[in-house]
C-alpha cells in the first residue's frame, strides 16, 4: 500500500488482499494538518498580496473596517487572524454571522429565563440584578480588551438587511449603549479595535453600511490555487502535493470557478482540493488581481456586489 500520506485511499486491485487494519492504522496516525483546521495556527503561514497589504493600511490608517469580499475558501477570514499574529498576537474576537443574527447579538447574551427563574425565586430575599445575567459577546470582549484586538465580523451577508444598519454607530464612534444602564461601552485600549469584515457576496449590503468601509475584492484565480498548493509543500504539517502542482492545476481551477453555479448568478464554490488547501489562506503577493478603494466612490462598489470585477 501507498505510504504517502496524502493518499490515504487508493484503488484496489485485489480487494481479497486489502490490509484493512494496516489501512486504519494510516488514518488514525495520519491527522489533517493543525494549520489547516486553526486559523490562529495556519496565521504566520498567510502571505500578503501587495494590493491586500495598501488596502490594510489604509483601514487602520483612518480606522475605517475593512470589508474583504470573494469567495469562500479565497482568504478572507485568514486576514483577521494574520493582522492578530502580525501584530505580537493581539487577541481576535470573533462573530460568526447566521440568517438570525441581530446586532445585538453581537454586543451580549441576556439569559431572560435565568432571571425570571431567580427572580421569582424565595430562597434568599435577595433582588436579582439584570446585570448579572449578560454575558458579553465579541463586539464588548473588544471594546474592553485592554490591548490592541481584531474584530471580526464573518460572513455578514448572511445577515437580515438591518443588520449592517445597526452597526452604523459603532463602526462610526466605536460604541454601543449599555442595555441597563445609563452609559455606553466603548474600547479601552490606545485604539479601537481593527475591524474586519467578510462577505461572499450572496446579497448586496446597504450603501450606508459600504461607505464607511475600506473594500477590497479577491479574485479566484488559476495563480491563487497554484500559490495555495505550492504553499502546501513549506509547510510541514501539509501532505507533498507537487504531483498535483505539476498537472491540473487548471482543472482544479476551473472546477472551483464553476461549483455548480451559472455564470450569471455567481462564479462558484471552491471545491477539492483548491478549498481544502485555502483552509490554511497561504497567498503568495501577486496572485489576485485585487480592487482597492475607499467605498464611498460611485459605481465600483455597486458592480462589486453584483459580480465583483478585478483591477485593470
Amino acid at each position: 500500500m501507498n505510504d504517502n500520506r496524502f493518499e490515504l485511499v487508493t484503488a484496489l486491485q485485489d480487494h481479497d488482499r486489502h490490509d484493512r487494519q494496516a489501512a486504519r492504522q494510516r488514518l488514525e496516525t495520519h491527522l489533517p494538518p493543525r494549520t489547516l483546521l486553526d486559523f490562529k495556527q495556519s496565521a504566520k503561514y498567510f502571505r500578503l498580496d501587495k494590493n491586500l497589504e495598501i488596502a490594510i493600511n489604509m483601514a487602520l490608517a483612518v480606522g475605517a473596517p475593512l470589508l474583504l469580499t470573494g469567495e469562500p475558501g479565497t482568504g478572507k477570514t485568514q486576514v483577521a487572524y494574520y493582522l492578530g499574529w502580525y501584530f505580537d498576537d493581539i487577541p481576535v474576537f470573533a462573530y460568526q454571522v447566521r440568517s438570525t443574527s441581530t446586532a445585538e447579538d453581537m454586543k451580549y447574551d441576556f439569559d431572560a429565563v435565568a432571571y425570571l427563574r431567580t427572580a421569582q425565586g424565595t430562597a434568599t430575599g435577595k433582588a436579582s440584578r439584570r446585570q448579572d445575567f449578560l454575558r458579553q459577546k465579541a463586539l464588548w470582549q473588544a471594546y474592553e480588551c485592554p490591548t490592541p484586538s481584531v474584530l471580526l465580523i464573518d460572513e455578514i451577508d448572511k445577515a437580515p438587511r438591518d443588520f449592517p444598519n445597526d452597526l452604523l454607530l459603532e463602526l462610526d464612534k466605536h460604541r454601543f449603549r449599555h442595555p441597563f444602564e445609563d452609559r455606553d461601552i466603548a474600547y479601552s485600549a490606545p485604539r479601537p479595535p481593527i475591524v474586519v469584515i467578510t462577505s461572499n457576496a450572496e446579497r448586496r449590503l446597504p450603501d450606508a453600511f459600504l461607505r464607511r468601509c475600506i473594500y477590497y475584492h479577491i479574485e479566484l484565480t488559476e495563480e491563487l490555487v497554484r500559490a495555495a498548493l505550492a504553499a502546501w509543500n513549506r509547510n510541514p504539517d501539509f501532505p507533498d502535493t507537487r504531483a498535483i502542482q505539476e498537472g491540473g492545476v487548471g482543472e482544479i481551477h476551473g472546477t472551483a470557478r464553476s461549483g455548480g453555479y451559472s455564470e450569471e448568478t455567481r462564479d462558484g464554490g471552491i471545491a477539492g482540493v483548491a478549498g481544502d488547501s485555502q483552509r490554511a489562506e497561504n497567498h503568495e503577493g501577486g496572485v489576485a488581481r485585487l480592487q482597492v478603494e475607499r467605498s464611498a466612490g460611485k459605481g465600483s462598489v455597486d458592480q462589486g456586489y453584483r459580480r465583483p470585477q478585478a483591477a485593470r
